[in-house]
C-alpha cells in the first residue's frame, strides 16, 4: 500500500473526518538532505474532524503525529498539518 493511502486510512479510521485532503509533496524535496530518494516522505494534510473540537492547534498536531508514529518510524519525514473542527471560524 502506498504511504499516502496508508496515512489516509489511519487518519480516516481514527478521526472520522468530515473532510480530508493529503498531498504528496515529496518531489519538492528531492535533493534535500532529509529526502531519502525513496519518495513519499513529505506530505501536506488538510483535515476537518469533530475530534478536534475544543483542542488547541498543538493538541491537534500531537494527536496526528501520534497516530502516524509508525509511519514516521518507517521513513515519513514531514507532514504539514492544517487541522480544524467544523466549528472553527
Amino acid at each position: 500500500m502506498k504511504r499516502l493511502d496508508k496515512i489516509h486510512s489511519i487518519l480516516s479510521q481514527a478521526l472520522k473526518p468530515i473532510s480530508i485532503k493529503i498531498t504528496d509533496d515529496s518531489d519538492l524535496h528531492v535533493g534535500h538532505a532529509e529526502a531519502s530518494g525513496a519518495g513519499e516522505t513529505h506530505f501536506r494534510l488538510e483535515i476537518i474532524s469533530e475530534e478536534f473540537t475544543n483542542k488547541t492547534r498543538v493538541d491537534r498536531e500531537r494527536l496526528i503525529h501520534s497516530l502516524l508514529a509508525d509511519e514516521f518510524a518507517a521513513g515519513l519525514h514531514s507532514i504539514s498539518i492544517k487541522a480544524s473542527s467544523p466549528n472553527d471560524n
